[in-house]
């Protein structure tokens, strides 16, 4: 089955500040990456720009409605996803625990829907 896992990081980390090799947790993102694939478990993934290069969109009313930066402003930043493809989600946890982001912001599990 496949998980998504979502790398929550603090506003102001050098990863999503856009300079991920200035990130001081670097060396540790690309350790758990290697560890994935090395693992046969990763089937993608991809760090993302920091959250104010955002834009959120909704529709209301029939109109568009376009906002700059995050839909919402909260404590930690979606900085970056894994996809992998492990048995349960038992699995998919024990990779969430070892990921860099889980001591410093948040990671968030979510089974894919496949259509």
């Amino acid at each position: 089955m496949q998980y998504m896992i979502m790398n929550f990081v603090q506003p102001g980390d050098a990863a999503e500040a856009g300079r991920p090799e200035a990130d001081p947790d670097w060396p540790a993102w690309e350790a758990y990456t290697k560890a994935l694939i090395d693992a046969g478990v990763m089937r993608g993934g991809n760090g993302l720009k920091p959250a104010f290069t955002g834009t959120t969109v909704r529709v209301r009313d029939g109109r568009r409605e376009v906002q700059d930066g995050p839909y919402a402003d909260t404590k930690e930043h979606l900085g970056g996803y894994y996809v992998i493809d492990v048995p349960d989600l038992d699995t998919a946890l024990e990779w969430a625990a070892k990921n860099p982001a889980a001591s410093s912001g948040a990671v968030e599990v979510r089974p894919i829907l496949t259509l």
